[in-house]
């Protein structure tokens, strides 16, 4: 298999396989399309190379399969990862939650923001206002899973500066 081949083979299947991607990938992973394709062709490619395609089907449709059962694999790791940051994500807010009840003053959980780098703070302070994950990634252009992974940066953060500033001033 020579990548003029491969390539003629990822031309004629191109369509078959984002089709394949589209009716298995749940909408709030859409931002893992390419990466599925890559690993779509790249097994196909590795298959191919090591002749394990028996031509007892359409190539399409081998190619199809393959498609359609990277993106389940996809759609099982990212709904994992998920419930894993979700977990996470409500033990900061319980321990949040526990920190702000036992310092009333409002002021301090302000003036601990106000001490986040900017790309955290944004985000917390959308969230504090009661904006939804989607309303955050709308408002500061990004992506969703950024909007993610900076709150949960900026709460760790903002934990550690609870604990530490919080209680000298």
């Amino acid at each position: 298999m020579n990548d003029a081949e491969f390539a003629g083979i990822v031309t004629t299947t191109k369509k078959i396989v984002l089709s394949a991607i589209e009716k298995n990938l749940y909408d709030r992973f859409f931002f893992a399309i390419d990466d599925i394709v890559q690993e779509t062709y790249l097994r196909a490619y590795r298959s191919l190379v090591a002749k394990k395609f028996r031509y007892e089907s359409e190539l399409s449709t081998w190619i199809y399969t393959i498609a359609r059962n990277e993106t389940i694999r996809m759609n099982q790791k990212f709904a994992r990862e998920e419930e894993k940051i979700k977990k996470y994500t409500e033990s900061l807010v319980r321990k949040e939650t526990e920190v702000i009840a036992d310092e009333p003053d409002m002021e301090v959980y302000r003036q601990m923001i106000k001490r986040l780098p900017q790309k955290y703070r944004d985000v917390i302070e959308l969230y504090d206002k009661g904006f939804t994950e989607k309303e955050v990634a709308g408002s500061l252009q990004l992506k969703i899973g950024t909007v993610k992974s900076r709150t949960f940066r900026g709460k760790e953060i903002l934990m550690k500066l609870m604990h530490l500033g919080g209680n000298n001033g």
